[in-house]
């Protein structure tokens, strides 16, 4: 392996050394504060299993996630990208430590895409911390439908097949660079990066293996980052976000080195379903929440 990748595994795992930390040492403070038990419920371990498991695989966790999280009423709307971004960073490093020093992709591309999609993560958590509970609704309803697109998509094989190259170079490294931004900052409202970094780099002519690097290692970064401001600003479910955490990571290594692969085309019509209701029962909330606001006001 050459010495860049090496910089940027230690960077990497020195990052979530860093995150965890920080993580335990805000919310020991508010539970010696509070007393509040952090225990997370068997139903959040295994959802952290199975969206980590599948995840690895190339499904994505976040619309399913929420998916879960909205069926079960398990987490506020308003708590639900914090909570995905707090307890999904730590097994999407683990990810991203096994892909990045196994696949090889140009280092360049690699590290810039990465620090795009950071970047945009920063300037993103920023606004969506600040969020109305309905603006919030609102958007992650449009992501879930925006998942649903893109799950149906690949199911009926319309996306790109892409290409063989493994990297990028100028004017087509840019734009790649700057879609990543948006895609980072897009990612603190709850809509994943797998999907649409795939269909970027395949777009672009890159081999689709080659995205599993690039996406999973941006996410790495992004989202501790943007999980961090999420804990610090309370605005995340911390039971819900410890099994996604607990659960999560077992997932990635079981997912990574005994299954490999899987024929997932069925799991992915379920998820699309699901995703689909969910976008629907996110949306209606946002609309209840409207109705809500309105009657007040009249009554006023």
């Amino acid at each position: 392996m050459s010495v860049g990748p090496l910089v940027l595994l230690s960077a990497l795992a020195a990052l979530a050394l860093a995150y965890a930390a920080r993580w335990w040492t805000i919310e020991r403070r508010r539970s010696a504060a509070t007393g509040a038990s952090p225990r997370p419920s068997l139903g959040d371990w295994l959802t952290g299993f199975a969206a980590n498991f599948f995840d690895t695989l190339g499904i994505g966790s976040f619309a399913t996630t929420t998916a879960i999280f909205k069926l079960r009423g398990r987490v506020a709307d308003e708590d639900i990208p914090g909570t995905l971004n707090a307890g999904h960073a730590l097994p999407t490093v683990a990810q991203a430590l096994i892909f990045i020093a196994v696949v090889t992709v140009d280092f360049v591309t690699l590290a810039s895409m990465i620090a795009a999609a950071v970047a945009g993560a920063w300037i993103g958590v920023g606004v969506v911390t600040r969020l109305p509970r309905r603006a919030i609704q609102i958007g992650m309803g449009v992501a879930l439908l925006a998942a649903a697109a893109l799950f149906l998509a690949t199911n009926l094989e319309w996306l790109p097949g892409g290409g063989d190259a493994q990297g990028l170079q100028g004017a087509t490294l840019a734009f790649a660079v700057a879609a990543s931004f948006m895609l980072g900052a897009l990612m603190m409202l709850g809509i994943g990066l797998y999907a649409p970094c795939l269909i970027l780099v395949s777009l672009l002519g890159m081999s689709p293996l080659a995205a599993f690097p690039i996406m999973m290692g941006a996410c790495a970064f992004l989202m501790p980052v943007g999980g961090g401001a999420f804990v610090r600003a309370g605005r995340y479910d911390l039971r819900a976000a410890l099994g996604l955490t607990l659960g999560g990571i077992p997932g990635v290594l079981i997912a990574a080195f005994v299954v490999k692969s899987l024929p997932v085309i069925w799991l992915r019509w379920l998820v699309l379903v699901v995703v689909l209701i969910a976008a629907v029962q996110m949306l209606m909330s946002a609309r209840r929440s409207r109705a809500g606001a309105a009657s007040d006001s009249s009554a006023e």
